[in-house]
């Protein structure tokens, strides 16, 4: 059973946040605690006079309600939204908050991760704890 369970939620159709929260309820100690986060990815520079001025702040209010919700089903649940590059900030934010497991939803990898990656492959390669991949 884990302490300190990071569950990285994606709202992307193909992902399976609901068995990733599954997942971590049932590996999660009783007195364990498990954090549903999302990572906002920057926009580039070149892309960001084309977005409406309120969509960054309107989308992020959006996003932590709909997680807080999520993490308020849980026992000891907690939320939180932060901003950078998805693996990366994952896994600093793992470190930086002592998680003993990742719980994260993968996609099937289709040839395009063969060139890019994917932030699954990201962590599971990188990450200094247990990591379980839902698909």
């Amino acid at each position: 059973m884990y302490k300190n369970i990071l569950v990285p939620i994606s709202f992307e159709e193909d992902r399976d946040a609901a068995g990733a929260i599954e997942v971590a309820r049932t590996l999660a100690a009783p007195d364990g605690k498990v954090t549903l986060i999302h990572v906002m990815e920057d926009i580039p520079g070149y892309a960001i006079s084309y977005i409406p001025d309120n969509y960054l702040v309107e989308s992020r209010q959006a996003i932590e309600g709909e997680l807080r919700d999520m993490a308020a089903k849980l026992e000891n649940g907690a939320s939180e939204v932060i901003t950078g590059h998805s693996g990366r900030t994952i896994l600093d934010y793992a470190d930086r908050n002592g998680t003993d497991c990742i719980v994260i939803a993968s996609h099937r990898p289709g040839m395009q991760n063969l060139l890019l990656g994917s932030t699954a492959t990201q962590v599971v390669r990188h990450a200094n704890c247990a990591v379980h991949v839902i698909r």
